[in-house]
Parts: structure tokens; C-alpha cells; sequence
């Protein structure tokens, strides 16, 4: 499949329905077109007018008319590296995130156990821990933490980053693993002083735990769609670029089956372009042998198969993201590498040569020259045209990555909230002088790269202003540190909306027809609650959307919402 095909699949098509055409007008409306405009005007999906309200309205005189009260409005907001059923999961399940001690884990979780009546022997599961949080002791949890607990329920929980799960010991007994552990290749299973698993498994190691956890079936993950969905659509995100199969490993078609699901159900309600993780030749096989490829879609492009995803290092949090030199506050460690070389490089070349778009995390700078080194052989040896791979995260890197980044044309998935955690750590992970270079992100534009933004959420949340704060001001969000973590490196207010917008539309070959405010693309907008463009950086991130359109529909006004979530 060459990239001009690709290209065209890819985008979607707008529904033969005819809608109303409807104005919209008196608004401070910012394009992302090198323009700021008063009115659009909005028909079947797109717009078809753009310009000041007399000009606009005279064009339409025959649309519903829509006052905008002088409101902001941007392009509606992409999110390219997420995970919509962890999310869900963490929606339902025990949310860690606000557990500042080890004793208030275990009474949070206690309770929950409590409060939903979970008979005994079936899995528990929760996510966001993080052993920097923990005011009492900061480590990680153990078997022993999780046993004051409970005894009777096999416990599933993940560290905010996603690349660790503790378990007790019951979790241990349901997996045979009380008082040993095997070697796992990519992985690790953390052991105590006599060799007794202490709960811990690292990386590939997860797969024990995940793979005892009764998998979901297709009704559980529509649901678990859906939670994410509505908290998406609150935050003016109208497509997501989301790593699901990851949570369904042995079945991928329940995935596809669901959202096909929701489609005919009329429930999807945002887009989703699947980065697909598919993590062994055999499985990359099995997917191309089913006639699914890259721009594979569902209801008009509502739901589309994207890039190849595979995960190449860990987390920095976590010290299993792989770097080039030992990490500086534990010289023994370099990180882990999930592949081998030759697994890497046989897996993105199957999916290049088969036509695929790649999209690779990599963390570390050992894990970055990895990536670059698979990708840069596919190209060599299977010449291609408007491949667009890419590199989720690429946090920790050199000048001389981001130039060679740049020769080979990949895009870069990054997120700036981020920062948020990872300010207090870098320093004491990499050292001062080896972290001076990481997360450079005007550098990205400078070098003439295709950064995208997002959250990797769970890891944090979706809210897209916390996130374009992070990228214009470099600070954590209580303000910390006073002028921003290498201000140099600050984005402009237009290039943070980039990353967001049109950037992101790239990422998956829709720059022409979505991502801006202009004639022809699909009508994705939202309104917002103050003009971004007078609002100091440093109060970016408290501005809220109260509305937010798909192809001229509303998905989400916050009027209609509970006072209680209407004031968050």
C-alpha cells in the first residue's frame, strides 16, 4: 500500500445527511489561519463561510442564526497519545492519584473493597500511585503493603506511569508466583533479599499480573468507551489517538468490535484513530492477514486504524526509561529495552514495508537512537512517500537526535504537563547537566519537526489548558519554579494551540480537511470561557470550555452539566 493511498483512506468522509445551515456569529474567533474572524457558518459537518458577521450572515442569510456573545472560540482540541480504556478503568476502578501516603492507600483501597461488595477471589484494580507522593515513606508498595489490605482479593495495582503493577500476595498465589519468580526478557520481577517475589513486576514483566485479570468482553469495553469519551468531550477534545489494544491483549477484533458497536448505536460520539499495539511479529501477521492497515476506518473515519504502536523503553518515574549513560541517582541502572534490536527492527519493518504508519514510545535517549535506528534501516532498505512515523515522548534528548529526527521526518508525540511531575525528578534521574537538553520543545519547532500534543492520560489528565500552560510558562502547576524551567525553551500561545489543532491533524493525514477554522474542513469547534489570546500564561490553565462541536454538532455544553462538575 503506497502513502498516497494511505493518505486518502485516511480522511474522513462527511455524512450525505444534510443538516441545517447554521451562523454563528459575534464571536472572537481564532483560526489557527493567520486570521481572527467575527462569523463562520457551518452545513453538513463543514464550514462553508468564513469572515466578519456582515459578510458571513450575508452569505447565509438563510442559516439558523447563533449569537456567541462576544465568546472566544478555537479549533476544537486533538489528543494524539492517550489510552481510552485505561482511562475508563481508572474511572470506575480505584483512583490512586490523590493518595499522598502509603497509609492512606491502603485505607482508600480498603474501602472501596468495602463500599462495592467484592466477593472474595475476584481482581481489584487500581491506578495512579506514585512513591514520590508518599509523605510517610517514598518507595514503592509491596506484597506487604497490599496484604493489610485485603487476604482475599487478588490486587492489580499500576503506578501512574502505567509501566509498574504491584499485586499481593494473594495476586501472587493466583499466579503461582508466592515464592518465586521466573526471568522475564524486557521485564523484571523485583525480588526480596532471600529471592521472594516482593509484588513488583516491571515493564513486560506486567503480563503475568494482566494476563490472570479475566479479560473484558465487548459490552464491558463499550462502557468503559464511553466514561472516557464524556470526559474527553468536556475538555473540548473532539479526537483522540488512543492506545487500546493494549488492554484487550489477546483479542484486539473485541476492540474494533466495540467501537463498531458504538457506531451503529449512534453513541460515538468523538473520533479515534487506534494507535495499534500489536508487540510480536506473529500478531503484526495476524492484523494484516485480517485486511486491517493504517486508515482502515468505521463510520465515516469516526473510527480508524492508525499507526503500528510499540513501546520500546519505560518511564523515567519508574528508572526503566533506557538511557545512553547510568541514571544519575542510581548509577547501577540504565533502564530497560523491551525488544531486542533485531525484534524492533523485524517488527517496524514488517509494518513499513506492509504500508503501516509507526509510532514508537521512547522515553530515554537510548531508547530514542533505538527507535531512529529501526526506522532509518526500514527507509533505507523500502523507500516510501508520506510514511509519517513518529516518536511518543521522545523526553530525553540531544540536539544532534532532534536534527537526525528531522532528516528522517518523523513526528514527535509530546507532552508538555509533564513537566508537572517530571520537574521534581528530572535533575536527580539524569543529573544537572545531562537533563539541561531534555524536553526542548521551541527546539522541536526550530529543528522544523511535527510535534503533537497530549497527555498519555492516565498519566495525567486531559485537560487541555493545564497542558498548554505547561508548554507556554515550563512550570508545574502550583507556579513551581518561579519563571519557568529553561524559559528559553517556552512556546508561543500559537504553537501551543498548534500542538492541539492542526499539528495534530497531520499525525494522521488530515491537515487539509480538519485541525483549523477554515473552508471545507470538518465544523470541530469550541467556545471557551475567556479570550486566551489577553490572558496572562500563568492563568491559561484555568480557562474552562463550555462548549464543544464535532462537524457542527454540540458533544458537550457545560450548562447542561451538574453545578458540581460545572465548577471544576
Amino acid at each position: 500500500m503506497a502513502g498516497c493511498h494511505m493518505l486518502c483512506r485516511a480522511q474522513p468522509a462527511f455524512s450525505q445527511e444534510k443538516d441545517m445551515k447554521t451562523v454563528y456569529y459575534n464571536g472572537n474567533i481564532i483560526t489557527l489561519e493567520g486570521d481572527n474572524i467575527q462569523a463562520f457558518a457551518v452545513e453538513d459537518g463543514r464550514f462553508i463561510k468564513t469572515g466578519t458577521d456582515s459578510q458571513v450572515k450575508e452569505a447565509a442569510a438563510d442559516g439558523e442564526m447563533v449569537d456567541l456573545g462576544g465568546k472566544t472560540v478555537l479549533p476544537a482540541f486533538f489528543e494524539t497519545h492517550m489510552h481510552i480504556l485505561s482511562l475508563g478503568m481508572l474511572l470506575k476502578d480505584i483512583n490512586h492519584n490523590d493518595c499522598d501516603s502509603i497509609t492512606g492507600l491502603i485505607e482508600k483501597s480498603r474501602k472501596y473493597i468495602e463500599d462495592h461488595h467484592v466477593p472474595a477471589g475476584k481482581w481489584v484494580r487500581g491506578r495512579g500511585w506514585n512513591q514520590d507522593h508518599f509523605k510517610d515513606e517514598a518507595r514503592f508498595i509491596t506484597r506487604y503493603d497490599l496484604d493489610k489490605i485485603t487476604t482475599e482479593h487478588p490486587l492489580c495495582f499500576v503506578r501512574t506511569c502505567g509501566h509498574v503493577i504491584v499485586t499481593n500476595s494473594k495476586g501472587l498465589e493466583m499466579i503461582g508466583m508466592e515464592n518465586s519468580a521466573p526471568h522475564i526478557d524486557g521485564g523484571q520481577i523485583d525480588l526480596d533479599e532471600n529471592g521472594v517475589p516482593l509484588g513488583i513486576f516491571r515493564e513486560r514483566a506486567r503480563a503475568c499480573i494482566l494476563d490472570a485479570i479475566p479479560e473484558q468482553e465487548v459490552e464491558e469495553i463499550k462502557e468503559l468507551i464511553l466514561l472516557a469519551q464524556d470526559e474527553a468531550a468536556a475538555h473540548g477534545i473532539v479526537e483522540i489517538h488512543s492506545d487500546d489494544f493494549k488492554d484487550v491483549p489477546t483479542n484486539y477484533k473485541k476492540v474494533i468490535q466495540a467501537y463498531t458497536e458504538l457506531i451503529e448505536e449512534g453513541k460515538l460520539k468523538i473520533r479515534v484513530y487506534e494507535q495499534c499495539n500489536l508487540p510480536a511479529v506473529e500478531k503484526i501477521q495476524d492484523f494484516l492477514d485480517n485486511g486491517y492497515h493504517t486508515g482502515w476506518n468505521l463510520g465515516e473515519g469516526m473510527y480508524t486504524l492508525g499507526p503500528l504502536k510499540l513501546l520500546s523503553d519505560g518511564a523515567l518515574g519508574a528508572r526503566t526509561a533506557y538511557l545512553n549513560a547510568p541514571y544519575s541517582d542510581d548509577p547501577s541502572q540504565r533502564g530497560m529495552l523491551l525488544f531486542t534490536t533485531e525484534n524492533l527492527r523485524a517488527m517496524v519493518k514488517m509494518c513499513h514495508e506492509a504500508g503501516m504508519q509507526i509510532a514508537i514510545h521512547a522515553i530515554g535517549d537510548g531508547a530514542v537512537d533505538e527507535v531512529m535506528d529501526a526506522i532509518e534501516e526500514a527507509q533505507q532498505n523500502w523507500p516510501r512517500l508520506n510514511e509519517r512515523h513518529g516518536i511518543i515522548h521522545c523526553q530525553v534528548t540531544t540536539p544532534a537526535q532532534l536534527e537526525r529526527m528531522k532528516k528522517l521526518n518523523l513526528i514527535a508525540y509530546i507532552q508538555p504537563i509533564f513537566l508537572n511531575y517530571d520537574l521534581k525528578i528530572l535533575d536527580d534521574r539524569r543529573g544537572p547537566e545531562r537533563a539541561a537538553p531534555a524536553y526542548d520543545w521551541k527546539s522541536f519547532f526550530d529543528f522544523g519537526l511535527h510535534p503533537t500534543g497530549s497527555s498519555d492520560c492516565p498519566v495525567e489528565s486531559l485537560n487541555v489548558m493545564e497542558n498548554i500552560y505547561a508548554a507556554m510558562v515550563r512550570k508545574d502547576l502550583d507556579g513551581n519554579p518561579a519563571g519557568g524551567w529553561k524559559p528559553e525553551q517556552d512556546l508561543t500561545l500559537d504553537q501551543a494551540l498548534r500542538l492541539f489543532t492542526i499539528n495534530s491533524a497531520y499525525a494522521c493525514f488530515c491537515e487539509e480537511s480538519k485541525g483549523s477554522i477554515k473552508i471545507g474542513k470538518s465544523a470541530d469547534f469550541v467556545v471557551i470561557d475567556r479570550d486566551i489570546q489577553k490572558t496572562i500564561p500563568d492563568d491559561i490553565k484555568d480557562i474552562k470550555v463550555e462548549q464543544t462541536y464535532l462537524r457542527g454538532k454540540k458533544i458537550f455544553d457545560i450548562a447542561d452539566q451538574p453545578d458540581s462538575i460545572a465548577e471544576k
